[in-house]
């Protein structure tokens, strides 16, 4: 009789808090209503910015580069020029470049504005970029 009587006040108990949390519940989604549907859409929105960042922030595999032997030849690039068309893509000076070949700063000079005139370029930019169009540098 008394195990009986405690499980009939133990499911009374029961009962009677779901029905305070229910209530609360009620309470609570009457009064923030508006803060929960934002906080809702705020979570979906979370939840669609990581998913797309997953999606379109892949790392592309990186592209094998090949140099374009066939340009190279039809334009007349020498070795040299060759090389320091390679050194001014890295963005040196004409002295670094000057340094790094080993030779005088208005050598370099003299084989930049070789490049300039077989690249038809007015510029170090100009002269990167068409190099790049051309597939001479990667």
């Amino acid at each position: 009789m008394t195990f009986r009587l405690i499980l009939l006040y133990a499911g009374a108990l029961a009962i009677g808090a779901f029905a305070l949390q229910w209530l609360e519940y009620q309470y609570l989604t009457r009064v923030f209503a508006s803060e929960i549907y934002l906080l809702l859409i705020a979570a979906l929105f979370t939840a669609l910015g990581a998913w797309a960042a997953l999606k379109l922030a892949r790392p592309k595999a990186a592209v094998a580069f090949t140099r374009n032997d066939a340009a190279i030849k039809s334009l007349g690039l020498s070795a040299r020029e060759f090389e320091v068309l390679e050194l001014l893509a890295d963005g040196q000076s004409n002295k670094e470049i000057a340094r790094s070949l080993d030779v005088s700063p208005n050598t370099v000079k003299t084989h930049l504005a070789n490049l300039y005139g077989k690249l038809e370029a007015s510029s170090r930019l100009q002269a990167v970029t068409k190099a790049r169009d051309l597939g001479l540098i990667p």
